[in-house]
This record gives C-alpha cells, structure tokens and sequence, in this order.
C-alpha cells in the first residue's frame, strides 16, 4: 500500500468514527438525520479535508460510505470476477481463490470491530444472527454466494468469515469441456446416462466443482420432466421449466423450526417428482434417497464428499446407517447396489485445474458392491473400458427408451460409445 493510499485509509478512518459518532448524538436526542448518508459524507468530507484534490476526496467519500453500509476492504475484493472465494482469518489476514489457486490479498481490517460489523451486515439482511451462544452461522447471500462464520470463543484468533462466490452463469456442458473439466467423450457418455435415468453421483474433495458438475449435468434432463432440488444452502440453477427448489432451514435461536435435508427428501415424494435432485449427501438423509432411487425416482443426482469412487459408495453407507433406522448393513449395501447407476469423481489439481478423473459404473460383488471403472486418469494417460460393459449399455439404451424427450436414445449411446473407442487407451480394471 502507498502513501497515498495509506492517507486515504487513515483519513476515511478518522472521518468515519467521527460520522458515527455525530448520528449517535443526534439519536441520543431524539434527532433524524437531517441528509442522507451520502450527502452527509460529502459535507464532512468538504469541512474537514477540503484541501484534498477532486479525486482524493471522492475516495475518501467511497471508503467512508463502502466501510460504513458495505463490507468494508471486502467490497473491492468481491467486486473482482475472478475471485471464486474469500477467506478472512481474522482482521489482519484475507485470502483468496482465483483460478482454483489460494493467494494473500494484501487486504485487512482495521480492527476485529470493523471486521464484526461487516459480519453483522452481511448477516443483518438474511434475518441471522451470530453471538457467544450461536458462535457459528452458515447462510446464503441473495446472488446464491454461501457465508459461514465462526467466532470467538470458537475461533481463536478473532472471527472467521468464508464467502463462497457463484456466479449468475453456471457453466455447461459445453463450457466444462472447453475448460477441461470434462472430455468430450466423458461428457457423451454422462449425457446418455442422465437422459436414459441412470442415477448418478458425483465425489470430490472440498472445492473440487462437485454442485459445478451436478448443475451442468442436470441441463441434460427433459424440459418435460418435473424435478425437485433439496440444498441445504441454494445453489444449483437448473435450466428447466418444471423445477421445483426446496431448502433446509436451521433452528431459531430459541431451538425450534428446523427443516432437515431428511424432511425435505420424505416430503419431496409425495410431490410427484420425476427426479430428486440433492446438492450434497451429508446425514441420514442418504437413507431416504437411497430409498427413493429405489422405488422408481431413478434418474436422480447428488454429490458426496469422497476421496474415491470407493470411499464414496462406502460413505454413503455409513452415512445411511446413521438414519437411526437399524437396518442390517446388508441391506443397506443392496440399497446402494439398486440405487446408484454410475459414480463420477473430480478432483481439483495443484495447478488449481478442475477434472473428472473417474467414471465407475456400481456392480454387485461377492458379499457387497463394488466398481468398476469406465473412464480413470492415470497421471496424465486416459484410461478407457471400452466397449461399455453390455449389462451397462443394455441398461442405458432401455431406460432412455423409456424416457420421453430422450430423442433416439440407441444413436446416441452408440455414438458415445465410438466416441469411447476413438479415445481408448488399454483398459482399466475392476476395483473392489
């Protein structure tokens, strides 16, 4: 930071609590502001810095308004397109993701006051609150940016403020595979499972573009059926007519109105959904929406946290028998087995790139399931199971026959498949 600019912080700084402490006078009397906000900046700004040249002054003017009804040194940093997320790790330390990649922004807070009150703000608007009894919130901005804060005592260093950025365009298809997140071929082959109604989840570590994925996947439902979306936070933005968007809702401070991703799933059947579509498996809902896969909702989408296409299919048995139902774990590994068609996984490499790096198709084995894979990158070598295994493709091509708006459903997994073959390398193998 400059002189310059330095100067400008101070001076806005000193103006600022000046500011408030004015309108806290007036209020203490019983007075309203005579002038807005703004008009009342410039005043102050003209009596007391009125030696400043035009350009300093209008930005002294902007940092006292932005620090005083915005975010404060966040303002600048949200205002940037290519900043995908911010990490406030106490006044003193901001971070950002641009391009996948984690970067010190150089930005801070004056105090841990300020940094409160743009916490308050941002909280203010969405009806929650954060104190010593509630230490953590996670909510949803307007434009569908998630926020989650922890603070003292919880936080040790002073409060934490993450702010997942979406933008008001998801990327497609079209787009995943011209940023390289997903091949052209991959991208065939998921194309005729989600039209032919084949239950698909995507895994991946945090940050690794699964609800980018889910969302691009979905464009390739029919227009002319009728889905239902369960979030816990809303995220997707699905391109069809006939959707329905449902989300969970936290307890009140007083303990009481909370709506679980569980509920919504039960109350999303009786609303006669063609598909389910749940932004993440996390609890004992994975229960419910193994059961609903199960009982003619195929063709439904979710996301697990999972390092592996294996990992996955075992945490969402794990996950399942946390439903407090006391199934036999037997029976929830034939839930899984009838439930989940195809498992993609995407991983966020070092270099920031997003990629799917597997596509498993979910088998029966001896004594459980298992995977197999069709599609695996080792290192940098595409590994493709190609032809598609017959039970698989005779999967397919029935269930898109059955499928209306799914076009002419043989063409095109016969065209996926030459696509297969045309980017087959030797093939890869079963895992257990």
């Amino acid at each position: 930071m400059g002189a310059r600019e330095r100067h400008i912080e101070d001076l806005a700084g000193s103006l600022r609590a000046r500011l408030i402490e004015r309108r806290r006078t007036e209020a203490a009397v019983g007075h309203s502001p005579a002038t807005g906000l703004s008009d009342e900046v410039r005043n102050l700004v003209a009596e007391e810095a009125a030696l400043l040249g035009g350009e300093d002054r209008a930005a002294v003017e902007a940092r006292i308004v932005r620090d005083t009804v915005g975010l404060g040194p966040l303002e600048d940093l949200l205002a940037d397109p290519l900043v995908e997320e911010v990490m406030v790790n106490g006044p003193q330390s901001v971070y950002v993701e641009r391009e996948g990649r984690i970067e010190a922004s150089g930005v801070r807070f004056a105090g841990e006051e300020e940094l409160r009150n743009a916490i308050e703000r941002i909280l203010a608007p969405l009806g929650r609150r954060i104190d010593e009894l509630s230490p953590m919130v996670d909510a949803r901005l307007g434009d569908g940016s998630r926020v989650n804060v922890v603070i003292p005592p919880l936080a040790i260093d002073g409060p934490v403020l993450s702010i997942r950025r979406f933008g008001a365009e998801r990327p497609g298809p079209r787009k995943l595979v011209e940023m390289g997140t997903l091949s052209p071929a991959q991208s065939e082959l998921l194309e005729v499972a989600v039209a032919g109604r084949s239950s698909v989840l995507i895994s991946g570590g945090t940050g690794s573009g699964k609800t980018t994925l889910l969302n691009a996947l979905s464009s390739f439902i029919a227009p002319s059926e009728r889905v239902v979306t369960i979030e816990d936070a809303a995220e997707l933005r699905l391109r069809q007519p006939h959707v329905v968007r449902l989300e969970a809702r936290p307890a009140s401070l007083e303990g009481r109105g909370e709506v679980t991703i569980r509920r919504l799933v039960r109350n999303a059947l009786r609303m006669r959904p063609d598909r389910i579509v749940v932004g993440e498996i996390r609890d004992g809902a994975a229960l419910d929406m193994l059961s609903a896969m199960s009982s003619g909702h195929d063709g439904s989408l979710s996301t697990v946290h999972a390092g592996s296409p294996e990992e996955a299919l075992r945490r969402v048995e794990t996950l399942a028998l946390m439903a407090d139902v006391a199934l036999p774990h037997a029976a929830v590994r034939e839930l899984v087995a009838g439930a989940i068609d195809l498992v993609v996984h995407q991983r966020r490499e070092r270099d920031g790139r997003r990629r799917v790096v597997a596509v498993s198709e979910v088998v029966r084995i001896a004594g459980g399931i298992g995977t197999r894979e069709l599609y695996a990158l080792r290192g940098e070598r595409p590994c493709w199971r190609t032809p598609l295994p017959e039970a698989l493709a005779a999967r397919l091509a029935a269930a898109a026959e059955a499928s209306p708006g799914a076009g002419d459903p043989l063409a095109r997994l016969e065209q996926a498949r030459r696509r297969l073959r045309a980017a087959a390398m030797p093939p890869a193998g079963d895992s257990t």
